[in-house]
């Protein structure tokens, strides 16, 4: 039996104001009196229009206007449930004895051609068993890093409860489990993913068992094809380890920041290695002209007004490793080596990613800019080598150095040509700050020397014990 929407939503909108949304009793409000069961999927259906949270007991309130607060993010493992999910799927493809055998041999072969593919820039193509090896690989590093990109917008009450969704190369879902797991029990999640390959029948599986307010989707269509305006206005644009897959991510990306509500946020995620992160890095800058309508929230800061960085933008967060999922861990002892190659081929339980938010209302997650008359600009180095200078600038990497070297970071003010390294040659209580500042953090550095380092054709600016680092924003 079908319903009326139109009198299902009047009726929604009126109870709403008064008293808890009832299927049992909205029934009897519309033509036909279809049954309360189907009053209640037609409800579902139409919640997130309707602004309606599903509680417990089948009743619909409205939802918290309240944005997200940040849940303490700090993953320490892909958890169990899904991690069930994943071997569920390896079981029912390949039987029990899934990582041994011919099906062990394929999926770590083909994990192998992924991560080749990728260090080279080759083109990567997913068919049904690429889908599970990625899926095997990738979920729990992806999962994990999403949310501590979350955590930059909802400490600044920019994370919406009640949340539109639109996850272009959804792939496997990692970064949906991520964010699915970092809202809140009382959001309500509008989710739509456009995934044209074979992961889509893995994250058809992956998001069969998340909770009732949150609304899934797949658009089995390529990106270049799908119409994102179909999807209303849209709070949270997400593109996780795709923009390297696409054939033109400049024109795909800057089509759906169309459809990007005007207080909404696009996030980008992207591996740390070098094709691409820099990939990442190329599209912020291209969609974020000095002059456009487009502003870079975080991380890569532009602190001097009207200028864009043009060096290589290599640049990567870092956090806590993960546990080894179960699966994996069967993965990896089922490989057969040579006497002399060490275990852990396929473990893949670093949080490394490279990352950008961009927003279409010129927020920036700190205000802070630099000024001639107290700051060295990065893109006037090369006339300043052997000067010692006074310096604003962003914090781009954890220490970069080997164990036996000196501490290396690598920063940006916005204006940079060629990469800048901070290198610290005496830790003082007046540089302390550099070390333990997080990832993206601004910090005022004063009486640093700058060198041209012509091995790495980059600029080190060496800070002594002498040198004043101080936090300015976090």
């Amino acid at each position: 039996m079908s319903v009326d929407r139109e009198a299902l939503r009047d009726t929604a909108k009126y109870l709403r104001n008064a008293r808890p949304v009832d299927p049992d009793e909205v029934y009897e409000y519309l033509p036909d009196r279809p049954h309360p069961a189907v009053v209640r999927t037609a409800l579902r259906e139409e919640a997130f229009d309707l602004g309606l949270y599903e509680r417990e007991d089948g009743t619909f309130v409205p939802a918290s206007e309240r944005p997200v607060d940040p849940p303490g993010w700090s993953p320490e493992a892909f958890p169990d449930g899904h991690a069930e999910t994943i071997e569920d799927l390896l079981f029912e493809t390949y039987g029990l004895d899934w990582h041994e055998g011919d099906s062990g041999d394929a999926l770590r072969e083909t994990i192998d051609r992924l991560k080749e593919d990728y260090y080279r820039g080759r083109p990567v193509e997913y068919d049904a068993d690429a889908a599970l090896a990625y899926a095997l690989y990738h979920q729990p590093d992806f999962y994990a890093a999403v949310g501590y990109v979350l955590d930059r917008l909802a400490d600044r009450g920019l994370l919406p409860r009640t949340l539109c969704v639109l996850d272009v190369g959804a792939g496997t879902g990692g970064p949906a489990l991520g964010l699915f797991d970092y809202l809140p029990d009382d959001a309500v999640v509008d989710y739509h993913a456009v995934e044209p390959s074979d992961n889509a029948d893995v994250l058809a599986e992956v998001l069969a068992d998340t909770r009732r307010n949150v609304h899934t989707t797949i658009h089995r269509e390529t990106a270049e094809a799908f119409d994102p305006e179909a999807v209303g206005d849209v709070n949270l644009l997400l593109f996780g380890n795709v923009l390297s897959e696409l054939d033109d991510p400049e024109a795909v990306t800057s089509r759906c920041l169309d459809a990007l509500a005007a207080d909404g946020s696009c996030v980008m995620l992207a591996p740390a290695d070098l094709n691409t992160s820099t990939e990442l890095r190329r599209v912020e800058r291209a969609l974020t002209p000095p002059d456009g309508d487009v502003s870079v929230y975080a991380p890569d800061l532009r602190l001097w007004p009207g200028d864009a960085p043009d060096d290589r933008g290599w640049s990567f967060e870092e956090r806590p490793d993960l546990a080894v999922p179960s699966f994996q861990r069967k993965l990896d002892d089922a490989a057969t080596r040579a006497y002399d190659e060490e275990p852990g081929t396929y473990l893949n339980t670093d949080v490394k990613f490279s990352w950008a938010v961009l927003r279409p209302d010129g927020e920036r997650r700190h205000p802070v800019v630099a000024g001639a008359d107290r700051h060295h600009r990065m893109a006037e180095s090369e006339a300043h080598v052997t000067d010692r200078v006074n310096l604003l600038a962003v914090k781009l990497s954890a220490d970069l150095a080997p164990d036996d070297a000196n501490p290396l970071f690598k920063i940006g003010d916005g204006s940079e040509r060629v990469e800048h390294y901070l290198v610290v040659t005496g830790e003082s209580a007046l540089n302390r700050d550099l070390r333990e500042a997080p990832y993206g953090a601004v910090l005022s550095v004063e009486n640093v020397l700058i060198l041209w380092n012509d091995d790495e054709g980059a600029y080190n600016l060496v800070c002594g014990k002498e040198t004043v680092v101080d936090v300015v924003a976090t």
